[in-house]
């Protein structure tokens, strides 16, 4: 299967001299297209700095990126924008919404930036993905006006605007109550499904036991890695427990 993301020896140093230290220690990390990957580690262990590189939000200190057949690091910042924008989504713990746009606006508002298609194009995308996440009929709402579940779906809605090749989520179920988080998973293994690779960033080994290959970090490095069975949505628990013991074999 053709890679759609690859790392070569990647180092990431935060501060100089005496306070300098290697937040990322010469990782190398494939993922394919099509693949759910999820990372987990210690905090301060490296992994939502390795989605950031590979994701080129962060700029790497040594070795490098491609995402597919382009090297990250010989583009300009616009270009690097726009391929982030137009092929990469991007699902965090906490969506950031514009408070003065309501949630359809705020989903639609990658696209519109795009400036390809016509405003009521997009609003029948954006509507339709608002269906399929099940928060369609509020599309008027104000973000305060919608809870923490219904959020994160308008975040996921806004990351698949432009029909990106591979999603980056960091911790998407970290402020979210147990049933809100599980009803989210399901749709990210759906969108992956659908043939949307997925890395995801997690501390929860339910979250990673629905993932195709689970990485742990440690000190800045991969430091093992479990491979799982693509999931089929029945042996959540059986999988668990295969994390878990991952987790523990790799000091987590």
């Amino acid at each position: 299967m053709r890679s759609i993301i690859t790392g070569t020896h990647i180092v990431k140093t935060y501060g100089k001299g005496a306070e300098q230290a290697n937040a990322l220690n010469g990782i190398d990390v494939e993922i394919a297209e099509g693949e759910f990957v999820a990372v987990m580690g210690p905090s301060g262990s490296g992994k939502t700095t390795l989605l950031f590189a590979l994701s080129g939000m962060d700029e790497i200190t040594e070795g490098n990126v491609r995402f597919g057949d382009t090297e990250l690091a010989g583009l300009r910042e616009t270009a690097l924008a726009d391929l982030r924008r137009t092929r990469m989504g991007f699902i965090f713990q906490q969506p950031t919404m514009l408070r003065n746009l309501n949630l359809l606006d705020n989903i639609m508002l990658p696209a519109v930036q795009d400036g390809k298609r016509n405003t009521a194009e997009l609003a029948s995308k954006a509507r339709q993905l608002m269906i399929q996440t099940g928060i369609a009929g509020l599309e008027d709402r104000d973000t305060t006006e919608v809870s923490g579940g219904q959020l994160q779906r308008a975040g996921i809605c806004r990351a698949l605007m432009n029909t990106p090749e591979i999603l980056f989520a960091d911790e998407p179920t970290g402020a979210l109550n147990s049933k809100t988080a599980e009803e989210i998973m399901e749709l990210l293994v759906a969108i992956n499904q659908a043939g949307t690779a997925i890395m995801l960033v997690t501390h929860d080994a339910r979250v990673a036991a629905r993932a195709d290959r689970v990485l742990f970090t440690g000190d800045g490095k991969i430091v093992s890695g479990l491979t799982l069975p693509r999931f089929s949505g029945g042996d959540l628990e059986a999988r668990g427990e295969k994390v878990l013991a991952g987790m523990a074999a790799a000091g987590i």
